[in-house]
């Protein structure tokens, strides 16, 4: 695993709701299993080619909103440009006092119905028992995010 820690990320149990953590040496690669650990929810990310991509910049006022903000950009960019992803690259991510921003690439392809098998539909992130952590081994980042 691109990580080096025993797993990117893992679900967790949750009555309604996707609740999962994601792992990564640095917190811009627990933002990027994050990010693929939500995408797994909907599809299988091994369906998906890569002939395409989208960047994402945004700014928060906090690392939680961040986190918010990018699971929530993701989402939006799945529905609005029909893309699905199978590759995360987070660029740069910076946390200050005042704000926190991310550059990111998203690598992909258009959603393909033919090829594309979804499972479950995510309709937002939440804050609902947000967690981010740094375990001296690495970040983990947990979220929940509402289906």
């Amino acid at each position: 695993m691109s990580s080096g820690t025993t797993k990117d990320f893992e679900y967790l149990e949750h009555t309604a709701d996707a609740k999962f953590r994601a792992y990564g040496k640095s917190l811009g690669e627990a933002f990027e299993n994050a990010a693929l650990a939500m995408l797994n929810v909907m599809v299988d990310t091994d369906s998906v080619n890569i002939s395409s991509s989208a960047d994402v910049e945004l700014s928060s006022p906090d690392l939680e909103s961040l986190l918010f903000d990018w699971l929530s950009e993701i989402l939006f960019v799945f529905e609005v440009e029909e893309m699905v992803f199978s590759r995360i690259r987070v660029n740069e991510l910076f946390v200050g006092d005042d704000e926190c921003s991310l550059s990111a690439t998203l690598f992909g392809e258009a959603i393909d119905l033919s090829v594309h098998v979804f499972d479950t539909e995510v309709k937002a992130a939440t804050y609902n028992d947000m967690k981010i952590e740094n375990t001296g081994a690495g970040w983990m980042v947990q979220a929940t995010v509402d289906t």
